[in-house]
């Protein structure tokens, strides 16, 4: 290697910043696997690898890898509801490996090559997923490293892990794991502004916004539908109404649209999962209900008994009481009642979470 790569006037035009290609992958994860700590990471979901190089040499590799689900300490310093966040994920990329091959440790190396990666990620990222991207994120091992380069590149540090390890269906009961540094980097000045917003700004949005729902809550919304009386005789029942109204719920509140959808989003469910809707049994699985059967829950069920059981639900779950509310009013042509005065229709509906609280009918003069 030229001397003047480990002199300390190593400038950023000095090496190149490139992404690593799909032939080159195999090489990246051998180097992480032997060199970084943790080792290689498996690639889940949106990912971008770079490699900082000088006359064709690697001298340092970096990954972007989604978001971590739960953070909160980020969470807290963004400042979004539950409801946004599994939606708003895909705008923030966690740095998730980042290694300084050996024997290239060079001064002010580091901190250049994660500036470089800073100013080109947002556009990268753009162009490979066709997402935008707003803020960065990492976590720092507390026990090896304090994540100096870091502060030095100007990220901000907003706390710590609490050491819970994730695990198959959820996180660990107990802390297992080291607790870590927390640090963030807004790519845009707003970043906070954006990712806590009630409404997400159309050009960061990709598709119907989404919110992710645990088995113990597909669990409580079945226990909110036990009141609301079931239409249906009771000869021919195979499901229970609240497990439909709540498989119906959990796929809408998860972005499924329309009958076909909701079956699809039903049938795609573990049998896990379906345990948790307790659907019916039959030679050890569970069946999900027909688009029939999802159709006349809907089509049939008491609108003002399932609007009261979905709000108390959402507002104990999700905190939308205390939201801004637009009210909104239409005089039905043609329509007289009994008194021989028109009919008005108002809407109640919720800014933050597009949700009906009331729609009731009215008399107006004629």
């Amino acid at each position: 290697m030229n001397r003047e790569v480990g002199s300390a006037n190593l400038y950023p035009q000095q090496f190149q910043l490139e992404l690593i290609s799909r032939a080159e992958e195999p090489q990246f994860d051998q180097l992480m696997q032997q060199h970084h700590r943790r080792g290689a990471l498996r690639k889940i979901g949106n990912e971008l690898r770079y490699a900082a190089s000088y006359q064709g040499q690697w001298l340092a590799l970096l990954s972007f890898s989604p978001a971590a689900l739960q953070c909160a300490a980020r969470d807290r310093w963004i400042g979004w509801h539950r409801q946004h966040q599994t939606d708003r994920l895909k705008l923030i990329a966690n740095n998730s490996r980042f290694l300084i091959l050996p024997d290239h440790h060079y001064p002010n190396l580091a901190t250049r090559v994660l500036a470089g990666c800073r100013r080109r990620i947002q556009g990268d990222w753009l162009e490979r997923f066709s997402q935008p991207l707003v803020m960065l994120e990492t976590f720092v091992d507390t026990d090896h490293h304090q994540g100096t380069i870091y502060l030095a590149d100007n990220w901000t540090m907003v706390g710590t892990t609490r050491g819970y390890r994730r695990i198959y269906g959820g996180y660990s009961a107990t802390a297992t794991e080291s607790v870590k540094r927390v640090f963030v980097y807004p790519l845009q000045r707003d970043a906070r502004c954006i990712l806590s917003a009630p409404r997400l700004a159309q050009s960061y949005q990709s598709g119907a916004e989404k919110m992710k729902l645990t088995g113990q809550d597909c669990v409580s919304l079945l226990d909110y539908f036990e009141s609301i009386p079931d239409f249906r005789r009771p000869q021919g029942k195979r499901y229970r109404l609240s497990s439909v109204l709540a498989l119906i719920a959990a796929a809408m509140l998860s972005g499924a649209r329309g009958y076909k959808g909701i079956w699809v989003w039903s049938d795609e469910l573990s049998q896990k999962n379906r345990r948790h809707f307790r659907l019916r049994l039959v030679k050890g699985k569970r069946l999900v209900p027909s688009i029939t059967v999802i159709r006349n829950a809907i089509t049939e069920v008491s609108p003002e008994a399932l609007q009261e059981a979905v709000n108390t639900f959402c507002d104990q779950h999700f905190g939308l009481a205390n939201e801004t509310l637009a009210i909104d009013g239409k005089t039905l042509r043609g329509s007289l009642n009994e008194d021989d005065k028109q009919v008005q229709v108002i809407n109640v509906v919720g800014h933050k979470s597009s949700r009906c609280y009331s729609k009731k009918k009215s008399a107006s003069c004629r």
